[in-house]
């Protein structure tokens, strides 16, 4: 076994969901107050409302797929009478538009973060490495779809990249099953293991901080400071 193949499929897999872990409980422990995605829509309302609702949309079914294709055997959806035919037809026609609106939405991010003056001179390095390694993670997963449906031969990444994945959840990684997956898979699990190294050192620990609390919580409200406000006592 080569050792860049044990690197890549082995080591830089454990390094990157280390420092995820790590790295979250240092931020959360050292971070709270930055602990959120700094908000610019006071700089920039209209592309910023159109990409979040189209990202967001998108990539919760992305996520779904993935977790299906990844994390739940093949053999489960046959005992279910779900068959190689129709769980990629469901891939081809759910996952493909998925993947566009998630495109869709995180490109326009990336020009809005990038393109306009006052969004981009607030924004941190961490934050144009994000957006950016997002956009290009996004593109190539809809590249692996694309060679997928276009190929002729007989790759299955749930019996590639899901056994191998569930392998390294639980400490029995086997470099074998990556052998044979198609160089655009390799780079989307490359990148895709990137975002998780640098995720709790970046905006996205605000995927977390879900303000279930704001269902409850009283209305807060704004007076002008010229209003004059009679006095109750």
């Amino acid at each position: 076994m080569k050792f860049a193949e044990q690197f890549l499929w082995v080591i830089y897999p454990y390094i990157a969901l280390t420092i995820f872990v790590v790295g979250h409980i240092y931020r959360y422990n050292t971070d709270q107050l930055g602990w959120t995605a700094k908000s610019s829509e006071l700089l920039e309302k209209r592309s910023l409302w159109w990409g979040s609702m189209l990202f967001h949309a998108g990539i919760l079914a992305v996520v779904g797929g993935h977790i299906s294709g990844l994390l739940i055997p093949k053999v489960f959806f046959e005992s279910i009478g779900v068959n190689e035919q129709m769980y990629h037809m469901a891939a081809v026609y759910g996952g493909g538009p998925a993947g566009l609106v998630t495109l869709a939405g995180i490109l326009i991010l990336t020009l809005r973060r990038v393109g306009n003056d006052r969004v981009f001179a607030v924004s941190s390095a961490a934050d144009l490495i994000v957006v950016i390694l997002v956009l290009i993670e996004v593109s190539l997963g809809l590249a692996s779809t694309i060679t997928n449906v276009l190929s002729t031969g007989s790759f299955d990444y749930r019996e590639t990249i899901g056994p191998w994945f569930r392998g390294l959840l639980f400490l029995q990684p086997a470099v074998s099953f990556m052998a044979a997956v198609p160089l655009v898979f390799k780079l989307h699990v490359i990148v895709g293991f990137g975002i998780v190294a640098i995720w709790p050192f970046t905006r996205l620990v605000h995927v977390w901080s879900m303000p279930i609390e704001y269902i409850n919580r009283a209305y807060i409200q704004y007076f002008s400071k010229d209003l004059k406000v009679k006095s109750l006592y």
